[in-house]
C-alpha cells in the first residue's frame, strides 16, 4: 500500500525531530511524516548517552571564532526558547555551572584575550582567577595529591550555576518535539521501524522504499539520517563530491561527582576535534562523564552490529582524492600522533591509565581507579570530506544538488543547531511547495 505525504522526513533523531515539529506548528502544509527506522526516536546519536548533553552556544568553545560564535548563539538560544515554552525547565533542559579551562601562561593569556574578545557577545560570563577556580570547582585548583594548591597558572572564562540553560537531554526533547508537532491540527504521521534503501525521483514525485517492500510517496524529502545521509544521496548519485569519516566518541565515567559543572579545555586549533572535556552525566546520577575521545571507525552505526559496515564504504567512496586528504593529515605530525592515540582508548588493562594523564589537566589529583570505561556510551560523528577542496568540512554539511530533496549531515554541534537547521529548510520546502510559514508566529516564539 502506497502512502503519499506533502513532506517525508528521514530519521527520527533531534534534527528530524525539530523540523516535523516546526512544519506541522509554523507552516500550512497539512500532510507531513516522519520515518524512523528503529522503534522510538532519538535512538542514535541523540540518545542522552551518545553526546555530551551541552547546548553549544560559544561562549566557553574556544574552537569557534567570534563570527561563528555570533552564529551558534542565535542556535542556541532557539533551544532555550523552545525549552521554555515547553516549562523544560529540569525536565530535559538544565542550568549548570561551566567554564573553560586554560592551564599554563601561554592558554592562560589566551583566555585572557578570549574574554576580552567575547564578553560583549556573552555579557554573563566572568574571568574566574585561581582562588575562583578554587571555590567553585576546588577539584580542578588542588594539586595531585588533592590538598595543596595547583603549582601553575590557571584561568578560567565561566558562568555560575543558575545563571543560564547549559545542558538538555536531547532524546526527551526529540519526544516533546514530536509530541508537540502531533498535536497541531495537521495530517501528521509518525512511523517506525522502516529502514528506508531506496529514494528516487518519478516525475515530481520522490518513491522512497523501505528495506521490507514498503514505497512512500513525497512531494518533498529530507533526509536527517546521520552518516546514513550521505549513502543514502550516493545512492541516488548525488553529492559525489562528498565522502564520509564516521568517527566515533567514547567517554569515561567516574564513580561519584568530581565536577560541579562543566569544564572544558582550551581546543587544539590543529584538531577538527572537540578537546577532551567533563560534565555532569544526566544518565548517571550526575556523576562526572569525561571524553569525548575521538577514532576514524569502518561503520556508520556504533552499537548496531556489522550491518553499516559495507554502507560506511559507500559512504566513504574511496578514490584517490580521500586517499590524498587522507595522507595530507597524516603527514602533520599532531593529527596523525591524535588519531593513533586515541585508539589507545579502546584497549582494555591499558585505556584508563593513558586517558587518566590527559584528564589530569582537568582534575589533577584523578586516580585511574576513579574512572571507568562507559560501555554503550558514545556516538558517530559524520565528518564530511570535500573531495573538491581536499580537506575536512567542518560543521553542518548538506546536499540540495536537485529541487525537492535535502540530505543532512549534521556533526557536532547538530543537537544545539537543529531548530536552527530545521528553520532553513522549512523555507526552502515551503518555498518549492508554494505553501507559506508563519513567521510572525516562529519569530516570537523561537526568535525574538
Amino acid at each position: 500500500m502506497k502512502q503519499e505525504f506533502d513532506v517525508l522526513i528521514i530519521g527520527a533523531g533531534i534534527s528530524g525531530a525539530a523540523l516535523f515539529h516546526q512544519l506541522s506548528k509554523y507552516t500550512n502544509i497539512k500532510n507531513i511524516a516522519l520515518i524512523e527506522k528503529y522503534n522510538a526516536p532519538a535512538s542514535l546519536n541523540s540518545k542522552s548517552t551518545s553526546n555530551s548533553q551541552t547546548i553549544h552556544c560559544g561562549d566557553i568553545e574556544t574552537n569557534y571564532t567570534l563570527e561563528k560564535a555570533k552564529k551558534v548563539k542565535v542556535s542556541a538560544d532557539m533551544i532555550i526558547k523552545y525549552g521554555l515554552l515547553q516549562n523544560a525547565q529540569n525536565k530535559f533542559m538544565f542550568s549548570h555551572q561551566k567554564m573553560v579551562l586554560g592551564v599554563g601562561d601561554i592558554e592562560c593569556d589566551f583566555i585572557k584575550n578570549r574574554y576580552e574578545e567575547f564578553k560583549e557577545l556573552y555579557p554573563y560570563i566572568k574571568l574566574f582567577d585561581k582562588d575562583k577556580i578554587k571555590n567553585i570547582e576546588p577539584k580542578v585548583a588542588l594539586d595531585s595529591d588533592g590538598i595543596n594548591t595547583r603549582k601553575e597558572n590557571i584561568l578560567a572564562i565561566g558562568v555560575e550555576k543558575n545563571e543560564i540553560f547549559t545542558t538538555v537531554d536531547f532524546e526527551k526533547m526529540s519526544y516533546s518535539l514530536i509530541e508537540q508537532a502531533q498535536k497541531q491540527n495537521k495530517n501528521t504521521s509518525v512511523i517506525y521501524n522502516q529502514e528506508i534503501v531506496h529514494i528516487e525521483k518519478k516525475d515530481d514525485i520522490f518513491v522512497v522504499k523501505s528495506s521490507d517492500f514498503k514505497e512512500y510517496r513525497a512531494k518533498f524529502v529530507v533526509v536527517n539520517a546521520g552518516a546514513h545521509s550521505l549513502y543514502l544521496a550516493h545512492k541516488m548519485n548525488l553529492g559525489l563530491d562528498k565522502s564520509c569519516w564516521p568517527v566515533a566518541g567514547s567517554f569515561y565515567l567516574t564513580k561519584k561527582r568530581l565536577l560541579n559543572g562543566k569544564v572544558y579545555t582550551v581546543q587544539n586549533p590543529k584538531l577538527p576535534f572537540a578537546a577532551l572535556h567533563g560534565d555532569p552525566d544526566l544518565m548517571a546520577d550526575m556523576n562526572t562523564r569525561f571524553g569525548p575521545t575521538a577514532l576514524v571507525i569502518p561503520k556508520l552505526e556504533r552499537y548496531k552490529g556489522l550491518k553499516s559496515v559495507p554502507e560506511f564504504f559507500e559512504a566513504l567512496k574511496f578514490d584517490k582524492t580521500v586517499l590524498r586528504v587522507c595522507i595530507k593529515m597524516l603527514k602533520d605530525p599532531t593529527i596523525r600522533n591524535y588519531i593513533f592515540y586515541n585508539y589507545l582508548f579502546e584497549i582494555p588493562f591499558i585505556n584508563k591509565k593513558i586517558f587518566v594523564k590527559d584528564i589530569r589537566k582537568i582534575i589533577p589529583s584523578l586516580r585511574v581507579d576513579d574512572i571507568y570505561y562507559a560501555k554503550g556510551f558514545g556516538g558517530i560523528r559524520p565528518q564530511v570530506v570535500d573531495k573538491t577542496k581536499e580537506e575536512l568540512m567542518l560543521g553542518e554539511s548538506s546536499i540540495n544538488d536537485i529541487p525537492g530533496i535535502i540530505f543532512n549531515m549534521t556533526p557536532s554541534p547538530g543537537a544545539t543547531s537543529c531548530l536552527y537547521n530545521a528553520q532553513k529548510d522549512t523555507k526552502i520546502i515551503c518555498e518549492y511547495l508554494g505553501t507559506s510559514i508563519n513567521e510572525d508566529r516562529l519569530n516570537s516564539e523561537l526568535l525574538n
